[in-house]
């Protein structure tokens, strides 16, 4: 178990993290190239959408398992067959000589993203002290805006230079590099043990679902600008240089976060709920207005503050909320929440472009806030208390 007295920066932490961004990297370099890739080797447009989107349906119904296991063994062996399954993946993505082959790869690769997300997160809050749970996810969240902004963008400008199968090398190194690291831990993190414990399979941890609700409600807008946001523009004829959208929007999530770090375990839930909504409404506003650059990095620097800083919050009380001894189910739960959030986000958005002018693409998504503000009206004390349980 973790020591009171370890330090906060010590070295299983850090190199807990650099495991994460290298993983982290590593999936997100794929992400925007499979879809192309799955087309070069044959596959038809509806086809290569399932292989893009296996991944997320994976996920959903492996998330339950991969938190139950996490409590039931070593968070260093849980990572480890999940980088040894990502390992797989990415390289059966290179070797693999057409497309269907590609789906199993996909699948398996998805095996060993839930398992590493699900794990390395629960890894990191149980190597720190109790009362810097929301500090650490906070830099956990950081790594993970950091390899959605860098991992793509650089993915994207290399292929065109190197081709698919090289950059999809990129990739797999860097996975095999995350589970070289791992080896270096020597806090493996086993399960902890307590006389309530059961070996009961549980779809949900209780606690951790409100959380989970919110935290799905927050990212539809997210994933539908991240999916939509350049077609937005296209079809509005703005003249704003939308690739920096998501640069603008790392940075300022770089800064309030570090800027904040001292606060995530301190200041209760509601408070942080609060600015974020606003923040939320402010960049919708800004999204549906956005004429220049200027607009557009307001829209991106207030998306940092509503989403970007809710995601910490939120998979930090995840944690708080939870029983020691179902930290991993905890963590699935709030995954399995960003999961649904990351579903139906571009479907929406899919719902509104089809239906609706795109001048409403934004405006109806404001529908949003009313059942946000519910869910946390109806669980305000439970969410409030978890400062208190650090």
């Amino acid at each position: 178990m973790r020591r009171k007295n370890d330090s906060f920066f010590s070295r299983d932490i850090v190199l807990v993290m650099v495991a994460t961004f290298l993983f982290q990297f590593s999936v997100m370099s794929v992400n925007p190239l499979i879809n192309g890739y799955a087309k070069s080797l044959g596959a038809g447009s509806a086809f290569a959408g399932i292989i893009v989107g296996i991944m997320s349906i994976t996920s959903m119904f492996l998330r339950p398992i991969a938190g139950n296991l996490t409590d039931q063994v070593s968070k260093f062996r849980l990572t480890l067959i999940g980088g040894i399954l990502c390992t797989i993946g990415n390289i059966g993505y290179i070797i693999t000589p057409k497309a269907g082959l590609l789906l199993l790869f996909r699948l398996i690769n998805g095996t060993g993203f839930v398992f590493c997300t699900v794990c390395m997160a629960t890894w990191l809050a149980f190597l720190v002290p109790r009362n810097h749970v929301g500090e650490a996810m906070g830099y956990y969240g950081l790594l993970n805006a950091t390899s959605m902004a860098l991992a793509p963008a650089l993915a994207i400008s290399l292929y065109q230079m190197i081709g698919y199968k090289t950059m999809l090398s990129i990739s797999t190194v860097a996975v095999i590099l995350m589970v070289i690291a791992i080896q270096f831990i020597g806090n493996r993190a086993q399960p902890v043990t307590t006389i309530k414990k059961t070996n009961h399979f549980k779809i949900l941890q209780r606690d951790a679902l409100p959380v989970a609700v919110i935290v799905s409600l927050f990212s539809i807008p997210y994933f539908a600008t991240q999916a939509d946001i350049v077609e937005y523009v296209a079809q509005r004829g703005l003249h704003v240089t939308i690739s920096l959208y998501f640069l603008i929007y790392a940075i300022v999530l770089f800064i309030i976060r570090i800027s904040l770090k001292n606060y995530f375990d301190t200041v209760r839930f509601g408070i942080w709920f609060g600015i974020c909504t606003i923040a939320t409404v402010v960049y919708i506003i800004f999204l549906t207005i956005m004429n220049n650059n200027f607009e557009m990095a307001i829209a991106a620097g207030m998306m940092a503050l509503g989403y970007g800083i809710m995601f910490s919050i939120c998979q930090s009380t995840s944690l708080l909320l939870a029983p020691i001894e179902e930290q991993g189910l905890a963590s699935s739960t709030f995954y399995l929440g960003l999961d649904i959030g990351m579903a139906l986000g571009p479907i929406l958005g899919g719902l509104i472009s089809n239906i609706f002018s795109i001048c409403w693409y934004y405006p109806i998504m404001l529908i949003l806030i009313p059942i946000i503000l519910l869910v946390f009206i109806l669980n305000r004390q439970k969410l409030n208390s978890a400062v208190d349980q650090n």
